[in-house]
């Protein structure tokens, strides 16, 4: 190579001489028998093998578990209420009946109202945990996780102690004026949706709190030197920057919701109940099994639509950030 001032020029290269012996290309083989590669390839299947056991387990009673209820679904009830295995398709047909497809919407409703106001809590509790929690992080997310450990059936009891009529949040609220005798938050939609978002919002706080953890915290100083105030930087850098966390946290908040029973029988009423409540009283009460298998079809039917569009959203992401 030689260098003239501030210019290099490079040496041209000998022309190659056609007699002479081409060097070997690395034989594919021989690479793969190495000791270090030999290594990383058996990785991934000891990982596969340690997988496979549990998930053919889990997979093989979920399968099997379908089965019967899609086979149920299509079944009788002999005399005696004994669930009779057959190929009847009243049961599908009874579920255009407008009571069932009022309390389907209802439950899909609660399930969205849920999902909502669980976003608007878990959004500050996540930011200020993971963007000013400091060293304190870990103690702070055992604070929300531990008390969940609690049996969520007592859990709701607890919860409708305290919005009862005699209830401590109510006499709080008279007592300031900002309630008389005559409210009530039982027995009504917004007692069920509070026992929905108190059940689940901590499945809404963990998977933000993880999109915070991971998100670049200089995006957010710069979205203030161009956006201005903090309101106009949460919703245009914040929001879009975490919106996976949003999306996985509305999937596991939704899912749950749209099934629950026990917040619209302990704090609803007759005109509250949702679609796990008709599916436990066909179940239980009513000894109509075929009818509740059907009613569950449709409930799995609605919820795998959610969890399709979650996917297919996800991959559209994950498509647009590797680009």
């Amino acid at each position: 190579m030689a260098t003239r001032g501030n210019r290099t020029r490079t040496a041209p290269r000998p022309p190659q001489d056609p007699a002479a012996p081409k060097t070997p290309a690395p034989d594919r083989k021989r690479l793969e028998n190495t000791p270090g590669t030999t290594a990383r390839t058996r990785q991934p299947r000891l990982w596969t093998w340690l997988l496979l056991p549990g998930t053919l387990w889990m997979a093989g009673f979920l399968v099997a578990s379908l089965l019967l209820v899609a086979t149920l679904a299509l079944g009788t009830t002999d005399p005696l209420g004994n669930p009779r295995f057959g190929l009847n398709f009243a049961n599908l047909t009874a579920l255009a009946d407008p009571a069932y497809s009022t309390v389907l919407l209802r439950s899909l409703g609660y399930a969205l109202i849920t999902c909502l106001i669980s976003l608007a809590v878990a959004y500050p509790v996540a930011y200020a945990i993971a963007l000013r929690g400091g060293r304190f992080k870990n103690l702070l997310i055992a604070a929300i996780v531990v008390p969940f450990f609690a049996n969520y059936l007592v859990r709701m009891y607890g919860w409708s102690v305290v919005l009862s009529d005699d209830g401590p949040l109510l006499r709080a609220l008279r007592a300031i004026g900002l309630a008389d005798g005559d409210t009530k938050i039982l027995q009504t939609g917004v007692g069920v949706v509070a026992g929905l978002v108190y059940g689940f919002v901590v499945f809404m706080i963990i998977p933000l709190y993880a999109a915070m953890e991971r998100m670049d915290t200089s995006l957010i100083e710069a979205g203030r030197d161009l956006y201005g105030g903090p309101l106009r930087t949460f919703f245009f850098v914040t929001v879009p920057a975490t919106r996976q966390g949003a999306a996985a946290g509305c999937v596991l908040v939704f899912l749950p919701a749209m099934g629950d029973f026990v917040s619209a029988q302990l704090m609803g009423g007759p005109d509250q109940i949702m679609i796990g409540n008709l599916i436990q009283d066909k179940f239980f009460q009513g000894q109509n099994w075929p009818l509740g298998s059907a009613l569950t079809m449709l409930l799995m039917a609605v919820l795998f639509l959610g969890m399709l569009g979650y996917l297919r959203r996800t991959r559209k992401d994950e498509a647009e950030a590797a680009r």
